[in-house]
C-alpha cells in the first residue's frame, strides 16, 4: 500500500503508511475480552439494519484510518442490509461478496466473546454501493448484531457499536484490508434509528426520531470521481482536514444551538436550513466539490424549488430529499437536472429488527 501524504495546513505536512493486512490479524479488543455467560441460539438469527445517510463529520482533524472518531450527524432510511447467523460446532463459513470485511470482525467478536464453536454467515446489503450510503458499516452491524444475539447477547449495544467503530476496515486491491474511516454515525443509527449527533471517540451524544411519515427522495447524480480508496483518503486528510479548522465551531455552534433545537420541535424546514449552511462549511465543502460544482448547483436548484431538506450523503454523490410536496412534483424538478429518483423511502426510527427462525 502507498505512503500517502496529508496536509491540514503551511506548516502542516505529515506522512500517513497505509498499511494493509489478513483479516484476523490487528484486532483491537478495547480490553473488553472477558469470560462471559455465552448461550448459543439453537436457530438462525436473522437481523435487519437499516443503511444510512451521512450528513457532515464534524472535525475531520479528529480521526484517521487508525482513529475513529471526529463526529458527525445522520439518520437511518428504511433501505437494509441483511445477515442472518447460525452457530455450528466449528469453523467459519460466510457468504457474502465482500467475505474479507466480515471475517475480520467474526474473529473479533470470536477473540472479544471467547467463543470456541463456529459461525455461518449469511450477508445481503442494499446494492448501493460507494454512493454515500454506508453498506459497509450497515453490514457489519447487521452481522455483529447477528453473532451477539445468537450467543445470547453478551455484549450491549454499545459495546458492539465501539467494536464496530474500532475495527471498521475495507478491502484493498491486492485482497487483503485496511483500516478505514469511521465517525459511528452510521453503526449508531442503524442500531437505535431516528436522527444521531455523535461526538469524538464514537460517543453518542444525542439521538432523535426524525422526518416521522415524511417520505425521502435519494438521487444520485452521475460522478466520475471515485469515492472510495486512495482518492478518499486524499480528500479527507487533505482539504477537508485543513477547511475544519477553519469552521468546525461553527458547525458544532449549528448543531447545538439550531438543528437539535429543531429536531426537537419536528421543524424540517429548520432543520434543512441547518444542513443547508452546513453543506458550504469545512469538510463538508470539501466532500461536495469532490464531485464538482454540479452537485452543488443540482441541490440549489432543489432548495429553490422550495423543498424542505436537502443535502448530500458522506462523500456523495448521492442526495437526500425531505418535503411534504409529492413525488410528482419531486421527479418534476429532477428531471429539469438531468436526474432521476433513484428511489424513495422513508427515516426509519425503530432501528434493528431481530428475529430467530427454526
Amino acid at each position: 500500500m502507498p505512503i500517502m501524504k496529508i496536509r491540514g495546513g503551511d506548516l502542516d505536512l505529515v506522512e500517513y503508511d497505509f498499511m494493509s493486512f489478513s483479516p484476523g490479524e490487528n484486532l483491537r479488543t478495547l480490553a473488553l475480552d472477558k469470560p462471559y455467560q455465552l448461550r448459543p441460539a439453537a436457530g438462525r438469527v436473522v437481523v435487519k439494519a437499516p443503511a444510512r445517510i451521512h450528513l457532515t463529520v464534524l472535525d475531520m482533524n479528529r480521526f484517521a484510518p487508525d482513529r475513529p472518531g471526529g463526529g458527525g450527524i445522520g439518520f437511518a432510511i428504511q433501505v437494509y442490509c441483511t445477515a442472518e447467523v447460525e452457530c455450528t460446532d466449528s469453523g467459519i463459513e460466510i457468504d457474502y461478496s465482500r467475505e474479507p470485511i466480515l471475517r475480520h470482525f467474526v474473529e473479533v467478536f470470536r477473540r472479544v466473546t471467547g467463543y470456541s464453536g463456529g459461525f455461518f454467515v449469511r450477508a445481503r446489503d442494499h446494492q448501493y454501493s460507494h454512493v454515500g450510503l454506508g453498506s459497509t458499516s450497515t453490514i457489519l452491524t447487521a452481522v455483529a448484531n447477528a453473532m451477539n444475539h445468537a450467543l445470547g447477547s453478551p455484549l450491549t449495544n454499545d459495546q458492539l457499536r465501539y467494536l464496530i467503530g474500532s475495527n471498521f476496515v475495507e478491502e484493498t486491491v491486492d485482497g487483503q484490508i485496511a483500516f478505514g474511516f469511521e465517525t459511528g454515525v452510521g453503526p449508531a443509527v442503524s442500531t437505535y434509528g431516528g436522527m444521531a449527533v455523535m461526538g469524538d471517540e464514537l460517543t453518542l451524544a444525542y439521538r432523535h426520531p426524525f422526518a416521522e411519515g415524511r417520505p425521502v427522495y435519494i438521487a444520485i447524480p452521475p460522478s466520475d470521481v471515485s469515492s472510495a480508496g486512495e482518492k478518499e483518503f486524499s480528500l479527507l486528510m487533505n482539504k477537508a482536514r485543513n477547511l475544519d479548522y477553519r469552521d468546525r465551531e461553527l458547525k458544532s455552534y449549528l448543531i447545538l444551538m439550531d438543528l437539535i433545537p429543531a429536531l426537537e420541535r419536528g421543524d424540517i424546514t429548520r432543520a434543512g436550513d441547518v444542513i443547508w449552511e452546513i453543506e458550504f462549511r469545512g469538510s463538508k465543502r470539501a466532500e461536495v466539490e469532490h464531485h464538482g460544482f454540479d452537485i452543488y448547483r443540482y441541490m440549489a436548484m432543489l432548495r429553490d424549488a422550495g423543498f424542505e431538506f436537502v443535502g448530500m450523503s458522506s462523500v456523495g454523490p448521492s442526495i437526500a430529499i425531505i418535503t411534504d410536496r409529492d413525488e410528482r412534483e419531486v421527479e418534476e424538478v429532477l428531471a429539469g437536472l438531468g436526474l432521476t429518483i433513484a428511489f424513495a423511502t422513508r427515516v426509519d426510527n425503530e432501528g434493528l429488527q431481530i428475529r430467530i427462525e427454526g
